[in-house]
């Protein structure tokens, strides 16, 4: 009986033993197993997210710079467009006397013509006289070639045209009267930056070699020099505006008589 319990009480007293022995080190074990598995679980998992979150910016960054890119492309063909298409006032025409002519039955028309210089400020008005109502205004123009436009180039931003010589239909073209008289600085450049005026005076000098020799243009940046005219009937009581598109020629539209041109009128009327 002595032995049995001897033996009961000392497996007892081994059993927890070997337990308490055993137990904290498989847990030590299995604990440092457990946690360096989830260090690098939890490293690769946030390494993920900083992948990501660094795709994700630099696509985003990447979507908006192309959209910037895009805008500044449509920006910039709007504005060529423009350059292109747009046209500056070079002359008003304005009705001061129209009437038969004592004793000669024939109808006379006396025209104001009004220039406008490179700043767009107006001239002095000039007084012309014809036969008819029907008037003729010709021009010299030059056209550069379309980049220098699009550019808005110094120079050669847009055409440029020299009024030469005006008649009526009554009349010859021999017996027209000039607009701008040969060999004088045309007014329109007077108070001009004189990189302009030498640069254009060269090209009226040389107008016709313009024209006719191809190297020449290409070297000038000229895409067309050619003569132009306008001619269109003239009636009191309304301004006629000559335009000069960026890239192109000649245009003649009218309105009726208002603000300066009224005042105008009224000075040539005392004058007389």
């Amino acid at each position: 009986m002595s032995g049995v319990g001897t033996i009961q009480v000392s497996s007892r007293s081994v059993e927890p033993s070997a337990y308490r022995r055993f137990t904290p080190r498989h847990a030590r074990l299995a604990t440092a197993t457990m946690f360096p598995n989830s260090a690098r679980l939890i490293a690769l998992c946030l390494l993920l997210l900083a992948g990501s979150a660094g795709v994700w910016l630099y696509q985003h960054n990447s979507v908006e710079q192309q959209l910037v890119a895009e805008r500044q492309k449509t920006e910039q063909l709007k504005l060529i467009v423009t350059r292109l298409s747009a046209e500056r006032r070079v002359a008003d025409v304005v009705v001061s006397e129209q009437g038969i002519a004592p004793g000669t039955g024939t109808l006379r028309t006396t025209l104001l013509f009004v220039e406008y210089d490179h700043n767009g400020e107006a001239l002095p008005a000039r007084k012309f006289t014809i036969d008819g109502k029907m008037a003729h205004i010709d021009a010299m123009v030059v056209k550069f070639a379309g980049k220098f436009v699009e550019d808005n180039d110094p120079l050669r931003g847009h055409s440029i045209a020299l009024f030469t010589r005006l008649y009526g239909d009554k009349q010859s073209p021999d017996a027209a009267q000039h607009i701008d008289e040969p060999g004088t600085v045309p007014a329109v450049y007077r108070g001009a930056d004189h990189r302009i005026s030498e640069f254009e005076m060269d090209l009226w000098k040389n107008f016709w070699k313009l024209a006719d020799d191809p190297a020449y243009r290409q070297k000038s940046g000229v895409r067309v020099a050619q003569g132009e005219g306008v001619w269109r009937p003239f009636e009191p009581g309304f301004v006629y505006t000559l335009t000069l598109e960026n890239n192109g020629g000649l245009n003649i539209t009218s309105e009726p008589v208002k603000g300066i041109y009224k005042e105008l009128l009224h000075e040539h009327a005392d004058m007389r």
